[in-house]
């Protein structure tokens, strides 16, 4: 999962341009792996000033891409970028400052510098946000709080912020308990590849809540969720021993289609 979502966030770095950079070219040595040439194209225009490419770069640095990893140098370039006010470097600083990587942890910290990108409409940082309510890190516990800021990435088609808010309407906190609602949200993160998704969709189906309970698609989405790097909880074995044998047989078919359709294969 955490490579998928690397390649996704840097794509949308280089979506936007940053002067004369080869954008087809970087995407190109990206996802070939070829992370030496990427670090070589945004060192210059990261140099010259460019705020996008700050935050490449630090992004780089603080994931060893190109670069031995060095979260000291993540951090400056991550502060060049806040100072020209650009939301994702925020959001990257604040991600620092919460994991003490460079810095001391900080919860406080994290929260500042993900509430700046967030009031900008970056929606990873509203996520994040969402989540230190939710946890009561750096701010007072708010569900309520927590919600809110989760909608407002969800508005933008934020998967990880989908699961999240299927979590809260699962679990009661914020909002009404309705598993149906969970069951929505999380299904829609599903679709789109979400293995932690994946599996609490699974879940949902053995249990029979929020749905009719239905051990062939509980199989399918473990299975698929498993595959694509979830392996804690229920396993597709446990849910098959609630099967007959036909319905084993359906749920195989149907796990290796989702896993086409659905499953997180960068995680491999």
């Amino acid at each position: 999962m955490f490579r998928k979502l690397i390649i996704i966030i840097f794509l949308v770095f280089l979506s936007s341009g940053c002067g004369t950079f080869d954008l087809e070219s970087a995407r190109q040595a990206y996802e070939s792996g070829d992370y030496k040439t990427v670090t070589e194209l945004l060192i210059p225009l990261a140099e010259a000033g460019d705020a996008e490419a700050q935050t490449d770069l630090g992004f780089m640095y603080a994931n060893g891409l190109g670069v031995p990893q060095d979260y000291t140098e993540a951090l400056k370039w991550y502060r060049k970028a806040v100072a020209q006010g650009y939301a994702l470097g925020q959001n990257n600083l604040g991600v620092m400052h919460k994991k003490g990587h460079g810095v001391p942890k900080d919860y406080t910290e994290a929260v500042k510098w993900y509430r700046k990108a967030a009031m900008q409409g970056n929606a990873r940082a509203q996520d994040n946000l969402g989540g230190m309510y939710a946890e009561g890190r750096g701010v007072t516990q708010d569900y309520s709080e927590a919600v809110e800021w989760f909608r407002r990435a969800v508005a933008q088609g934020y998967v990880r912020a989908q699961y999240n808010l299927g979590a809260m309407y699962a679990n009661g906190l914020g909002v009404p308990q309705d598993y149906t609602e969970a069951v929505k949200w999380y299904r829609k993160a599903a679709e789109q590849g979400d293995a932690l998704a994946q599996y609490n969709l699974g879940v949902r189906y053995a249990e029979g809540r929020g749905v009719t309970r239905d051990y062939v698609q509980a199989y399918a989405w473990i299975y698929t969720a498993r595959l694509g790097g979830n392996t804690s909880g229920l396993t597709p074995a446990e849910i098959a021993s609630k099967m007959f044998p036909e319905e084993t047989t359906e749920a195989t078919e149907l796990a290796k289609e989702y896993w086409e359709k659905y499953g997180n294969k960068t995680n491999l």
